[in-house]
């Protein structure tokens, strides 16, 4: 246990000048007995001690202190004797201690000198307003000891609610750094899976066409036709770095639209999109979630079902609906499903606007189901 966090910290300059202040108060004293001053001694002794140990010994300080302040108490009532200095400033130590056991070591301490001045003043014969002034400086003292404390204590809590904050900050900025991580990848999986796989795609035919027909201008075409896809990536990789930089996003059956025609144009595979409902502005996040995963679904298409149909249909209804479905050969269907980052990500997609995705075999095609409720 870490005893400077229970007890508190009280500054160093504040016990120097507390100590300088009682030795100075007690070198006045002219006690009229002289046995009173080894009272005072062995008091002034054990308050420096307590005061000091109170950061690595602090129960060993509260008895030493207890002891200095009820100690001069009773020898209070001795004229010239300056005792009260000797209970008043180890009585504001004890209350300003942030011990465990919260006020009662104070109450305690505070009732015993209460106790020990009342037979000090009965002993010595002191007057009933005598007796009622210590009272009241040792009210003073506690109560500035008290305050004191629960300064010390709410500045230890403000420290650890700043650490806190500090530490759920780094925590935050570490998961939204991961998450834009993770948004990117999904981003620029989606458009280089799709230029990448029809480039592919192009570059096999020209292969072929070399190696099987020696048809060096139909090549030539897929060549040209691969050029014109790199480009066409180029252009969408930098069209998703805008959209990195933008909240906005096209309609979602226009953008449908313009990705059918270009599967048609890169693969010469008829897509047909259909839409049915009434359309209405939805969430950009939402569409940006729909279209990657209608990119992933054609650019899959295009890789295992080559020259095959591919059916779009988008429903507004209470939830927007995207389905994509393409007739696959036997022996052509993909793995298991929720294999590989396309699947994957568009699952990440659609989770983070709350959807869900289903992919897998339907017949003899291939369907794809993206939804997401109350669109």
């Amino acid at each position: 246990m870490n005893t400077r966090a229970i007890f508190g910290e009280t500054g160093w300059l504040g016990r120097a000048m507390t100590s300088a202040v009682s030795i100075g108060v007690l070198a006045t004293a002219r006690p009229e007995r002289q046995w009173v001053w080894v009272v005072l001694a062995a008091g002034l002794v054990a308050f420096l001690a307590g005061t000091f140990l109170m950061n690595w010994r602090p129960y060993w300080a509260l008895g030493f202190l207890a002891y200095a302040s009820i100690s001069a108490a009773f020898v209070t009532g001795v004229s010239g004797s300056n005792a009260l200095v000797l209970v008043l400033v180890p009585l504001t130590d004890v209350a300003v201690m942030a011990h465990p056991w919260r006020n009662r070591p104070i109450i305690a301490v505070g009732l015993s000198c209460a106790g020990a001045v009342a037979v000090s003043a009965w002993w010595w014969d002191r007057s009933t307003s005598w007796y009622l002034t210590q009272l009241m400086w040792i009210a003073i003292l506690v109560a500035f000891g008290l305050n004191r404390r629960q300064y010390e204590v709410q500045a230890r809590q403000t420290a650890q609610l700043l650490e806190q904050t500090q530490l759920a900050q780094h925590e935050h900025a570490r998961a939204a750094a991961l998450d834009e991580r993770g948004r990117i990848a999904r981003d620029l999986h989606d458009v280089l899976a799709h230029s990448l796989g029809a480039l592919t795609v192009q570059l096999e035919l020209a292969e072929a066409l070399l190696a099987d027909r020696n048809d060096t201008a139909g090549a030539l075409d897929r060549v040209r036709r691969s050029r014109r896809l790199a480009v066409q990536g180029l252009v969408e990789a930098r069209s998703a770095v805008a959209a990195l930089r933008s909240d906005e996003a096209p309609a979602l059956p226009e953008a449908l639209t313009a990705q059918a025609d270009q599967h048609e144009k890169d693969h010469q595979t008829k897509v047909t999109v259909t839409t049915s409902g009434t359309p209405r502005p939805i969430a950009s996040g939402i569409t940006v979630a729909l279209l990657g995963a209608a990119r992933e679904a054609l650019t899959n298409a295009g890789k295992h079902a080559p020259n095959q149909p591919i059916d779009i249909q988008l429903t507004y209804t209470d939830a927007l609906r995207l389905t994509i479905h393409n007739p696959i050969a036997a022996g052509q269907l993909p793995g298991p499903t929720g294999q590989g980052f396309g699947l994957a990500g568009m699952r990440e997609r659609l989770a983070l606007v709350g959807g869900s995705l289903e992919a897998g075999p339907d017949g003899d095609g291939w369907l794809v189901i993206a939804e997401v409720a109350d669109a």
